[in-house]
């Protein structure tokens, strides 16, 4: 299947551009004209690897940048003699607002943000996307990247754009801390590790392909399990006491949004290498 601009770079392959990767060979994208570039040379499976962007051929089409927010600095004066007045730039690096990538490639034709979270590795992801010069074609291309991997959606602004981040880009983390948690409450009750982990794992995958498929109110099927003055209803009164689920949730979120204000200061003064 082909689904990638021609030439596509990858620069850098960490954890997220990794999880990209296993997303798109989930769904047999054809990798021949992507070109990953690392300075480690790591081989990728399935994927030509060069360790700079002098060796990665002709201009790109489309650039993804992989790497870490702080080696933005570092890295773009590296990568922007090689780019083009064609080449989309496609950056996964949290922080780094439009007009800060803008300032390193000045070159490029359009700059797109993305925010992907771990889940795209299974094809079932969710991508925040924004651009403020993108056009029709450059969206399509991108688009056409992301809908082979889970939900993607183009967001108004970059308020809107960190929202999703907070919320979807870190979500995976928090809900596996509410399935560790879950499992923890089993073990207590007397089950095994790996049984009690198996039953919330199947538990949160279970309830949430329920909720996609019958597309209720959370509300709705909280009430479905909870028969009056049962023992679920007896769980969700400690939950719901005094908003104090709803209230730690937003804490959280408030503090992802927060290091996501803080980091794209740090990009900005930011100096470092790309591994």
């Amino acid at each position: 299947m082909n689904i990638f601009p021609s030439p596509t770079w990858l620069i850098g392959c960490g954890n997220m551009t990794g999880a990209l990767v296993d997303g798109w060979r989930s769904a047999t994208a054809d990798f021949a004209p992507v070109t990953v570039v690392r300075p480690s040379g790591t081989p990728v499976e399935g994927v030509r690897t060069v360790t700079s962007a002098g060796q990665a051929g002709p201009p790109p089409r489309l650039v993804v940048l992989g790497f870490k927010p702080q080696q933005l600095g570092e890295v773009a004066p590296q990568l922007a003699p090689y780019l083009s007045a064609k080449t989309i730039v496609l950056s996964l690096l949290a922080g780094a607002n439009a007009a800060t990538l803008r300032r390193h490639f000045p070159g490029a034709a359009t700059i797109v943000r993305a925010m992907p979270n771990l889940a795209v590795a299974v094809r079932r992801g969710v991508t925040a996307l924004y651009s403020e010069d993108a056009g029709d074609t450059a969206k399509a291309e991108v688009s056409r990247l992301f809908e082979h991997l889970g939900f993607g959606l183009w967001t108004l602004d970059e308020a809107r754009f960190g929202a999703v981040g907070a919320v979807a880009g870190s979500g995976p983390a928090y809900v596996a801390r509410f399935i560790d948690a879950l499992a923890k409450g089993g073990v207590a009750r007397g089950l095994s590790p790996d049984t009690a982990q198996a039953i919330a794992v199947e538990t949160v995958y279970g309830t949430g392909w329920l909720a996609a498929s019958t597309r209720e109110s959370m509300d709705d099927l909280a009430r479905r399990v909870a028969s009056p003055k049962g023992t679920t209803e007896a769980g969700l009164a400690v939950l719901d006491q005094d908003g104090r689920l709803d209230s730690l949730v937003m804490e959280v979120i408030d503090a992802a949004a927060a290091r996501g204000t803080q980091l794209g200061s740090e990009v900005a003064g930011s100096d470092g290498l790309l591994h």
